[in-house]
């Protein structure tokens, strides 16, 4: 699964550990990705998303159908 939200877009982050002795070693910042699987009344199925722990949260407050139509606005595929 790539870590990759599809309401948000939201990606890995790059950047660099930094040790006691001033080291630096590369480093990434992974988003909180989790597969989620909702229905979709006005199609009568069920979809699986590739959400962000916050993208959940707005799914919750703005709706499953808002969400759908938010990401066929990026481009997305539902």
């Amino acid at each position: 699964m790539s870590a990759h939200c599809q309401l948000t877009g939201a990606r890995p982050g790059f950047g660099n550990t930094i040790s006691h002795s001033h080291r630096r070693t590369s480093r990434r910042f992974d988003p909180n990705i989790q597969r989620k699987r909702y229905w979709l009344p006005s199609e009568g199925r069920h979809v699986r998303l590739t959400l962000s722990a916050k993208a959940i949260k707005t799914v919750d407050s703005i709706g499953i159908e808002a969400a759908v139509a938010r990401i066929r606005a990026r481009g997305g595929k539902v």
